[in-house]
């Protein structure tokens, strides 16, 4: 928000000295004007966003240094740059959020779950499969369709909201749902297996699809064989 302020005061600062200076009216003036805040808000907004990334480098770091709390509170210093930009505010929200659902911390998750990027897909996957752990199956599946529809090609998101659909004895609703991943992701493979194995009415097996990236939404447990190996990654997305 404070970007674009600025750069709209930036934009009337200029209009304002072309006016003033020159014999050109305020249609002349504008065009330069607009040009000037459009500029600005875009180094403005690179600059915070720049921030942002070097902040999310650093919680990774800690993240694989199984610094879990010290990730948390580096995260959470990302605030301040939120009056800055839009946008900010719910994607810190999403890293946290899935990061405490990893380490099983549901509770603590669900409040910036309920927050999160709705183009961040693993945020709202898990914001969805929270409600689902809560019995709120309705809830569940409103979070899990509007996710969905707005991050349709990836082909975990599809088979998490099929799983969950399955497993509540809507078959042909889980079946239906794969039909619509398969559509939008022709090509993969993990995708069809999911959807083959549903129309052959076998029994999903995600982990062995999916394998560490299914077990992290704790639906199931790991095979004890499978691990957990060294620290977790979690991957800090911007849109």
């Amino acid at each position: 928000m404070i970007n674009l302020l600025v750069s709209l005061a930036a934009g009337a600062a200029v209009a304002v000295a072309i006016l003033l200076g020159s014999s050109f009216g305020w249609a002349a003036a504008a065009l330069p004007g607009a040009v000037a805040a459009v500029a600005a808000y875009l180094l403005l907004s690179r600059r915070t966003f720049k921030q942002l990334e070097a902040l999310f480098e650093e919680a990774q770091k800690e993240i694989m240094a199984q610094k879990f709390e010290r990730a948390i509170r580096t995260l959470e210093g990302g605030f301040a740059l939120a009056p800055w930009q839009f946008l900010i505010r719910t994607q810190i929200h999403s890293q946290i959020g899935v990061l405490q659902y990893v380490r099983q911390e549901f509770d603590a998750a669900l409040p910036h779950l309920e927050k999160s990027f709705s183009r961040h897909w693993l945020a709202r996957a898990m914001l969805a499969t929270s409600r689902y752990r809560k019995r709120d199956l309705d809830g569940a599946l409103k979070v899990f369709e509007a996710a969905a529809r707005a991050n349709k090609k990836e082909g975990l998101l599809w088979a998490v909201y099929a799983w969950c659909l399955d497993k509540e004895d809507r078959h042909d609703e889980a079946v239906a749902v794969m039909g619509r991943a398969a559509k939008a992701n022709p090509s993969d493979e993990k995708v069809k297996a999911v959807l083959q194995s549903l129309q052959n009415d076998k029994k999903l097996k995600l982990g062995k699809v999916y394998e560490e990236q299914w077990f992290q939404f704790h639906l199931e447990r790991m095979p004890e064989m499978m691990g957990p190996r060294g620290g977790r990654r979690v991957v800090f997305q911007r849109r």
